[in-house]
């Protein structure tokens, strides 16, 4: 996980603003952890995200198709789906989440994507 953690912030460091991580949708800012969060995983693989990003503060999180259990997947969906909505970015990075009991791989690799795009976001807006 720190190797992750490490890599992705190194992909963070080294990022263009023109590399398609970041567009803009009707007024929102949307950073997808596709390329981003490659090396953050749940418990199988990357758990790539969509964060839309509107006047500095998390409008919504889009989960995007992966190779996590179903089961467990859907239940850390369930559970942090709306977490973010409405906070400021500034806040993001100290908040506190709680992720799903039985989804922990799966949880934090959520927590970690969202504040890599958070990051992302605030480095090229």
């Amino acid at each position: 996980m720190i190797f992750a953690a490490v890599a992705a912030m190194m992909l963070l460091t080294s990022a263009k603003k023109d590399d398609g991580v970041m567009t803009k949708e009707n007024g929102a800012y949307v950073v997808n952890t596709t390329t981003l969060g490659k090396n953050i995983d749940g418990y199988v693989g990357p758990t790539p995200l969509k964060v839309y990003i509107r006047k500095n503060k998390i409008e919504k999180i889009e989960f995007l198709p992966n190779q996590e259990t179903p089961r467990y997947w859907n239940a850390a969906k369930k559970h942090l789906l709306n977490k973010w909505d409405g906070m400021k970015v500034s806040e993001v990075k100290s908040a506190e989440v709680d992720g799903k009991t039985g989804a922990t791989f799966s949880s934090d690799a959520v927590k970690q994507n969202v504040k890599l795009a958070v990051e992302y976001y605030e480095q090229h807006k």
